[in-house]
């Protein structure tokens, strides 16, 4: 869902992008921030965008994400501090921390 229009994104933009930024991130020893930012938003996800708000919309919003910034624990997605990456575990407290997210986000 676009801020101004309806855009049918669907799971193959989520899987055509995880693609991408795998392959883009098995390359070089250096993260390509801005190339897996440029086709995540511009190509992948913002093919479908037509309108230029909706299209800075979903730039700042995966500016947020993809970010070297995302390295460091103290890094939060949210104002609230709910939302980080958590630190290295096994799988099982992956699994736990996602189970204690909010079922709704605050605006």
């Amino acid at each position: 869902m676009g801020w101004n229009i309806r855009y049918e994104f669907n799971d193959s933009d989520l899987e055509t992008s995880k693609t991408v930024v795998k392959m883009l991130l098995s390359e070089g020893e250096a993260v390509p921030w801005d190339a897996m930012l440029f086709v995540t938003g511009h190509i992948n996800y913002g093919g479908r965008v037509t309108d230029e708000w909706d299209r800075r919309c979903l730039m700042t919003i995966l500016k947020k994400f993809m970010t070297v910034d995302v390295l460091e624990d103290t890094y939060r997605f949210s104002e609230n501090h709910v939302y980080y990456v958590p630190p290295v575990s096994e799988v099982n407290n992956y699994i736990e921390f996602i189970d204690k997210l909010p079922m709704a986000d605050d605006p």
